[in-house]
């Protein structure tokens, strides 16, 4: 695999490529004191825009699909008790989707999102293999079919992140928190990061999140950005 000179003067020519890391996931690379993950414009922009608003990782470099990171040096909620990330989590996610829509310029609404999710099954990136336990056995057609016959009418619009899950909320020692993977960030109704977040919290940590938000969720609004998720 060739790197990107610009991207070895970033990280330094001399430090260790591991991706033996915590709370990141897929092609990414931890390199001395950054991370290095194959992405797109889709999250350089985001992390600009986003990082006026919320703290976000340093991009120290992007050239073609390669983007350096600063490491944060923090870890995520992935690692601490269940009910911190959950109570973490609502607020965290409860400033964020404070931000006014108008001024965010990425689209995640309903229609936008089954056209990405249509293009993905008529791609083939969609793997049946890796779909939640109730959606077993379907095919992604048959799933882009029910996806479709069941969207929502209306939406509660905000600012969403688009994968909000516990790996992807970082906490430091002094209770501040940084926003990472934020390539699917874009206006979208509310219950799309809902939906993920109490996917991956249990039972009493999703009460907590519930209570730091200061919401509760619909559940149908719930199971349609769960069975969204499954595309991408």
């Amino acid at each position: 695999m060739e790197i990107p000179a610009e991207v070895v003067r970033a990280v330094g020519a001399d430090v260790v490529w591991s991706r033996d890391h915590e709370g990141l996931s897929g092609d990414v690379w931890k390199a001395g004191s950054a991370y290095v993950k194959r992405a797109g414009v889709d999250e350089r922009d985001r992390l600009r825009w986003l990082g006026e608003r919320f703290e976000v990782p340093e991009i120290r470099a992007f050239v073609d699909d390669w983007l350096v990171l600063a490491d944060v040096g923090a870890p995520s909620l992935a690692s601490v008790d269940p009910v911190l990330a959950g109570t973490v989590m609502g607020t965290v996610l409860r400033s964020l989707h404070a931000l006014p829509v108008a001024t965010c310029p990425f689209d995640a609404r309903v229609a936008v999102m089954i056209e990405k999710a249509r293009q993905n099954v008529e791609a083939g990136l969609v793997d049946p293999d890796d779909f939640d336990d109730d959606n077993l056995g379907a095919t992604p057609s048959e799933l882009l079919e029910r996806l479709v016959s069941s969207a929502p009418q209306d939406e509660d619009l905000v600012v969403a992140h688009g994968d909000f899950c516990p790996p992807n909320v970082l906490l430091r020692p002094d209770g501040s928190t940084v926003l990472i993977d934020v390539s699917r960030l874009g206006v979208s109704d509310r219950h799309r990061d809902l939906a993920l977040a109490h996917r991956e919290l249990g039972e009493e940590a999703a009460a907590a999140f519930d209570r730091a938000y200061g919401l509760t969720p619909r559940p149908d609004r719930l199971a349609w950005y769960r069975l969204l998720d499954e595309f991408f």
